[in-house]
């Protein structure tokens, strides 16, 4: 299968991945041939890149991180708990998320097997879902990715349910600001930017009253809007003065916030992301981060097409852990001129790299 632009689909091609909701609901089943109506309502909904099968990938297969029981599970936990946050009838969100302390535990549990499992990169494309609500997709996919970089740099067990039950809850601040700056579709005015800053040291103040729970785990919630040069909020520190846990989920929020769909942004696709946090690798965040989240997330998905720096071209038909970079590549054309589907390394031809991707489609 391919990753194409649902705007450039031609009538007539088959859904090569079912599209779901982020309760785990089909909305449109792999198989089905898309019209034009079908396009229309898929890019009325925000999804603006899907997969479509396509005779020169077919055999490309596209994994998915977690399976769609376990990410259906923790979209629920997350969002059963942080509604009741919000829910003034309840007295205190700390008595809330002590209750669930427990269920997120086993989550994570869940997340760091079934990471471990997969041979594959970790590749999360927000355009296979649609979300009722961005802020608990957002905290699962801030979960996935910090926990792949924790893998990554080999943090033990103990230290890895820490640094998920941070990454879980480093939003859960957003519960306290008012709904109608959280999810207003336009850009915010000063005035509410400064309201939706609040929710880091709120979200410290809920986390902190919650026995048994590490502080740290409420450092996550305050610092993960800090940046290395004290440019970052609330309170502008900077360096070693930033919990190694807080840089990570930085880096994780950060490439989540610009590869999500959004009411006013397109979401960008992996390479971008990596790109905007290379413009800030040494001043904003942690360059070593960087490079373990590189090393540990798929910046060029299966099926997106892609060109090389000798003027071949074709998708990518599969990863190599670890060298994100480096997938291999199956070749459909050579400097324009179409050729027999073949495929190429990129873990061992180190003279070649992918200079572009692309993802227009035209149906064979």
């Amino acid at each position: 299968m391919r990753l194409v632009a649902t705007a450039s689909v031609a009538k007539g091609a088959i859904l090569g991945k079912a599209i779901y909701n982020d309760r785990g609901k089909v909305l449109l089943n792999q198989g089905v041939e898309l019209d034009e109506k079908l396009l229309e309502r898929l890019e009325g909904m925000g999804i603006h890149y899907i997969y479509v099968t396509d005779s020169k990938t077919e055999d490309i297969i596209v994994k998915e991180p977690l399976s769609v029981k376990v990410r259906q599970k923790a979209i629920q936990t997350i969002e059963s708990n942080f509604t009741q946050i919000q829910d003034e009838r309840f007295l205190s969100g700390s008595i809330v998320l002590e209750k669930a302390t427990k269920d997120f535990k086993t989550l994570i549990k869940y997340i760091v097997s079934e990471i471990k499992q997969n041979d594959d990169l970790l590749v999360l494309l927000s355009d296979i879902f649609t979300y009722d609500h961005y802020i608990f997709t957002h905290s699962l996919n801030v979960t996935m990715y910090s926990l792949a970089i924790g893998l990554q740099l080999n943090l033990p067990p103990k230290d890895l349910e820490i640094l998920g039950l941070g990454a879980i809850l480093h939003d859960v601040g957003k519960m306290k600001v008012d709904e109608h700056i959280l999810l207003k579709p336009g850009r915010l005015t000063e005035d509410e930017y400064e309201e939706i800053k609040k929710h880091a040291e709120q979200g410290y103040n809920i986390l902190r009253k919650i026995p048994g729970l590490p502080l740290i785990v409420a450092h996550c919630a305050f610092q993960h809007h800090e940046r290395l040069d004290g440019s970052g909020y609330p309170r502008g520190i900077q360096g070693s003065e930033i919990h190694d846990f807080g840089k990570i989920i930085a880096v994780a929020d950060v490439f989540d916030a610009v590869t999500s769909n959004r009411v006013y942004r397109r979401a960008m696709l992996p390479h971008e992301g990596l790109e905007i946090l290379y413009a800030g690798s040494g001043s904003l965040y942690e360059s070593s981060l960087i490079e373990a989240f590189r090393q540990a997330v798929a910046i060029y998905p299966a099926g997106i097409t892609v060109e090389l720096s000798d003027g071949r071209k074709g998708v990518v038909s599969r990863q190599n852990k670890g060298l994100s970079d480096r997938p291999t590549v199956r070749i459909f054309g050579d400097n324009g001129t179409e050729v027999e589907p073949y495929d190429l390394d990129l873990k061992t031809e180190l003279h070649i790299v992918i200079t572009a991707c692309d993802t227009t489609f035209k149906k064979n």
